[in-house]
């Protein structure tokens, strides 16, 4: 609309210096020969458009909407085209709901969703839904996807640590349904859990009871490997003993006292002991 508006105002402003030199008005002629200039030089920028960083454009000339995305930078289009931008930056949606829970609990849930638009399909988003594609397509699907998958689990698991394997499943679910649309998911962060007060606390008092048997049990695990430790220790020393006690006799004590007396004893069979023993 400004590019057409622009060529009207030279246009006009032509005929007006024209007027104006004819009649000899030379310095009426400046003022249109400026306006003149100045519509020229609008129309011609229409002919350019800039998409900031982190941006695609999707140009819609008279209903047509071209195939061709416009990356970041500058780039030359029809002047006459409406040019649409849109984010393909990673952006963040924030839910508080009342999901169900497997025993038909309530169990209110805090949850964000990372998601960014495909710049490929930018012109099919358009084309299909239009520039309001988050509160028509991504919302609603991501509300009815975390109420199926919170009503497979039992309350005491939102709590615990299946609450990755909940926003794992529930990332999968949801970009089965918009990827093909031209929406990409990039995570589903569990923020808050709040589960209902009783069942807050006997989840706690579980919790608990579990790790002390979890520490008794180590415990328990600790002594026996004691035990076991100490026994083979007695065994080793017990056969030590036995081994000691075998290899000492009366006719070995007798000639080792007669070694500690220092006297010389010809006593063969003590002799043959000994070289024996040796």
């Amino acid at each position: 609309m400004l590019f057409v508006i622009s060529l009207l105002i030279a246009a006009a402003s032509y005929f007006v210096y024209k007027s104006m030199r004819k009649t000899g008005r030379y310095q009426e002629s400046r003022f249109s020969l400026g306006a003149l200039a100045v519509g020229i030089v609008i129309a011609f920028s229409q002919m350019f458009t800039v998409i900031p960083a982190g941006t695609v454009g999707v140009v819609d000339f008279l209903g047509n909407v071209s195939d061709r995305t416009l990356k970041a930078g500058v780039n030359f289009v029809n002047p006459l085209a409406n040019v649409i931008k849109f984010s393909i930056k990673t952006q963040e949606i924030k839910e508080l709901m009342n999901v169900p829970s497997k025993e038909g609990l309530t169990v209110q849930l805090e949850i964000s969703l990372l998601y960014s638009l495909d710049p490929e399909n930018a012109s099919k988003i358009y084309r299909t839904v239009g520039e309001n594609y988050t509160n028509i397509i991504l919302i609603p699907q991501f509300r009815s996807v975390v109420r199926a998958i919170t009503a497979k689990y039992e309350a005491k698991a939102l709590y615990t640590d299946s609450r990755e394997l909940l926003a794992t499943e529930i990332r999968n679910e949801l970009e089965k349904l918009v990827a093909p649309r031209g929406i990409l998911i990039e995570a589903s962060p569990l923020r808050q859990i709040v589960l209902p007060a009783g069942l807050t606390a006997a989840i706690e008092e579980k919790l608990k009871a579990e790790q002390e048997s979890q520490r008794m049990q180590f415990v328990l695990k600790r002594e026996e490997q004691e035990a076991e430790r100490k026994r083979i220790e007695a065994k080793g020393i017990a056969d030590f003993q036995d081994i000691v006690s075998r290899g000492i006799s009366d006719q070995l004590l007798k000639w080792k006292g007669i070694e500690a007396t220092g006297k010389s004893v010809e006593i063969p069979e003590f002799q043959n002991y000994y070289y024996r023993l040796g």
